[in-house]
């Protein structure tokens, strides 16, 4: 197997000047989910009537800034539930898209939902960081979902779980997917793998190696707090999602002072949409063009 990534077969848009281009990790109030994953907290959760309508204002509100921007701006949806399964991220994604100064707008989604909106977006600035979840969908008919989006000409990649469960049905949809989709593999929270096991879902994601260990990560620079910033529904701004420190609010537009290089103030970093955006690790090369929905640069899949 040749786990070399190849070069970019496209020249990538020349780099914003620097501060000008901001990337939001947005998650607003949403915390229900369509499926019962056992590894997850907010399994089958169910969010009531007000819960939902504070969520939908906040999303809008959210949207309505950005629009607003008159500089680059890329978002990545990050919820706790699933979202697409809401009329309002929907509009919200093809809204985004539209906006000439958006480069990116992604959402993580178990694609639970029909695809037929997508045709309303701008394909060229939209993405989808799929997950299968081999215990809630019918493999056919999560297959057929990737099809469509593929048909479609829309940018995602696709990823699993690394439990042992997990592994044939994370072999049979590497082989089933087109050689030009990703098929990432996330370590599970709080599993050791032996080095064989290390190596099978190696295998299947050459990049696995940056998920199985979790980064050592205090003192190191980050670009979290300088051109990535975590937004929640209210508009409070953090440097990530895990970090707890407030460093301002996206509506006040009191956190552009405070966006800053500044290092990392966690020991470890155990999630990817943490440790891509830390500055020695080089994940911004491996992913260039595709650091939000995890889509490494002129992607071709093992043989």
């Amino acid at each position: 197997m040749n786990d070399r990534i190849p070069l970019p077969l496209v020249t990538p848009d020349p780099a914003p000047r620097e501060g000008t281009h901001l990337s939001i990790l947005y998650r607003g109030p949403l915390a229900s989910c369509d499926y019962d994953c056992a590894y997850c907290p907010f399994a089958k959760r169910r969010d009531d009537p007000e819960r939902l309508r504070a969520d939908r204002a906040a999303l809008e509100r959210f949207t309505a800034w950005v629009a607003g921007r008159d500089h680059p701006v890329s978002v990545l949806f990050t919820p706790w539930g699933e979202a697409l399964v809401r009329s309002w991220y929907r509009g919200a994604m093809v809204e985004l898209s539209r906006l000439p100064h958006v480069r990116r707008v992604a959402v993580q989604t178990n694609l639970s939902c029909r695809t037929g909106w997508l045709a309303r977006a701008d394909l060229t600035r939209l993405a989808l960081w799929v997950t299968y979840h081999p215990s809630q969908v019918a493999y056919d008919r999560f297959l057929a979902k990737c099809r469509e989006l593929t048909e479609q000409g829309v940018r995602h990649s696709v990823g699993i779980v690394g439990h042992p469960d997990h592994l044939e049905p994370a072999r049979r949809l590497r082989a089933d997917l087109p050689a030009g989709t990703y098929l990432w593999v996330n370590a599970e929270e709080g599993r050791v793998y032996t080095d064989d096991e290390a190596a099978e879902w190696t295998a299947i994601d050459p990049l696995f190696g940056h998920s199985r260990f979790a980064h050592a990560s205090a003192g190191l620079p980050c670009r979290t707090g300088e051109s990535v910033v975590s937004v929640s529904g209210d508009g409070t701004v953090r440097r990530c999602h895990f970090i707890p420190e407030v460093i301002g609010n996206l509506y006040d537009g009191s956190f552009e002072s405070a966006l800053r290089p500044r290092p990392c103030p966690a020991a470890m970093c155990d999630c990817h949409i943490g440790y891509v955006h830390l500055e020695p690790l080089g994940l911004y090369d491996v992913f260039a063009g595709g650091v939000l929905e995890r889509i490494p640069a002129g992607w071709s899949a093992p043989a």
